[in-house]
């Protein structure tokens, strides 16, 4: 499997470019230290061709990290590398590309989670967000799990699950999406600023 090279900025891949993007690798977008290490599940044939996370059109990621506050524009994803400058980078659980995610058998979604615990306890960032609650529930065996902050970490970070933000996952909509992110994001403020994480019950006193 051969890796993707970004393109530049105002490409647009042939359907012939995008057919020839099954199984190609597409690198990750990291670095130590960052504040959220978004997973995907695997890569789509059009980010592929392109060597951009989130490319195809319809994919709400990028309009959801703009709209929770993470980012403060919506970025192309020819700009994916100004996530670094604020703190945020990408990965996927499977690094091959495919039409569907549904393609990806159970295997490679465990190995892709035991690989996603060495990443970060390498890079060390401070909240992982996996993307999309099948995917999560499969690769870690946590057949219950729901959206939202997870009880357990995960290689000494946070953990959360958001929706998958691809548009075949039409029943969730741009704005729900990015209520979800700001959810996320309202914990890592929280966090930095040394306050009760919103995202937690509290208790009151008698």
């Amino acid at each position: 499997m051969s890796g993707s090279a970004p393109r530049p900025a105002g490409f647009r891949p042939t359907p012939a470019q995008v057919a020839a993007a099954v199984d190609r690798l597409l690198p990750d977008l990291i670095g130590p230290g960052l504040d959220v290490l978004f997973c995907g599940i695997n890569p789509g044939l059009y980010s592929a061709a392109t060597g951009w996370h989130f490319a195809r059109p319809g994919n709400r990621f990028w309009p959801a990290l703009h709209r929770s506050g993470f980012t403060p524009r919506q970025l192309h994803p020819s700009e994916q590398a100004e996530l670094l400058r604020y703190g945020l980078g990408v990965t996927n659980l499977a690094p091959r590309a495919s039409a569907r995610a549904d393609e990806l058998t159970r295997d490679e979604l465990v190995r892709g989670g035991r690989e996603l615990v060495r990443k970060v306890e390498r890079y060390r960032p401070r909240w992982v967000a996996v993307l999309g609650v099948t995917a999560y529930r499969i690769a870690f065996e946590r057949r219950t799990a729901r959206l939202g902050r997870q009880t357990e970490s995960l290689g000494g970070a946070g953990l959360w699950v958001l929706p998958n933000p691809s548009g075949l996952n039409a029943h969730v909509t741009v704005a729900g999406l990015a209520a979800e992110f700001a959810a996320l994001r309202a914990a890592v403020a929280a966090e930095r600023a040394g306050s009760p994480d919103p995202s937690l019950p509290t208790q009151s006193g008698s």
